[in-house]
């Protein structure tokens, strides 16, 4: 029909051999063949898009839709449109990976100097760690430490004492205030990066750089990024 077929698998490892084995039979028969992996341009990828046959894998496809359906202009669009697809280990993509969203994050504001310092204060604090919160007989009051995780629900939040030491390190009457929201939220990054996410489990660093451990595959999420600061929070932690 010339509106072109993509080929759906699981990592660039997969798409960038199929590509190349099945690829010799596809020109054979007069058949145009694109790839999608992670790092090309947009020119790279329009040109794939518009083969005949493109292999890529379903985050690089749905981080391209997204992308396109944020572009102002048309020009700005990589993909041309959506006629057909063969997914490739379909239980993987539509059931398990289907459980994490494509989200895109936006830039972070350049507030480096605030992620260090909210870094430093949670590296002062004291944390206890639930199971679960249920499980928590104390009140926070009584409770020999800054700040509690919760295991179960990935969560971290201060205690009142550990309330107490962020608005004396910050040099604030009451962290609570509207006008302190934003430091809020950074503190309480640095407290979610130090208490729930762990290293070599959750992501890893490889040559000075955060990547995101997939908790379906074990693969590693190249060009991923965690969103709302949590990823810059991690960095700062590393």
């Amino acid at each position: 029909t010339g509106e072109g077929v993509h080929i759906v698998t699981v990592n660039d490892y997969l798409a960038r051999r199929d590509s190349e084995w099945m690829g010799k039979v596809h020109r054979f028969m007069g058949l145009s063949v694109g790839l999608i992996v992670h790092g090309l341009s947009p020119d790279e990828r329009r040109a794939a898009y518009a083969a005949d046959i493109t292999y890529g894998t379903n985050n690089e496809m749905g981080f391209d839709y997204l992308r396109d359906n944020m572009a102002i202009y048309k020009n700005q669009m990589v993909q041309r449109g959506h006629a057909f697809a063969i997914v490739d280990e379909v239980d993987s993509i539509l059931i398990d990976e289907a459980r994490t969203p494509l989200i895109i994050s936006g830039q972070g504001d350049e507030s480096t100097d605030l992620y260090r310092r909210a870094d430093e204060l949670v590296r002062s604090l004291k944390k206890v760690v639930y199971a679960s919160v249920d499980e928590k007989a104390e009140e926070d009051d009584s409770l020999d430490a800054d700040y509690v995780v919760d295991e179960k629900a990935r969560s971290a939040t201060l205690t009142a004492r550990g309330t107490e030491k962020a608005e004396r390190y910050f040099g604030l009457e009451n962290l609570s205030d509207l006008e302190n929201s934003t430091l809020a939220h950074h503190i309480n990054q640095a407290l979610k990066a130090h208490g729930v996410m762990k290293r070599d489990i959750d992501y890893v660093v490889k040559d000075g750089e955060v990547l995101i451990v997939d908790e379906f595959t074990g693969r590693l999420m190249l060009g991923r990024r965690y969103s709302e600061g949590l990823h810059q929070a991690i960095e700062a932690k590393e």
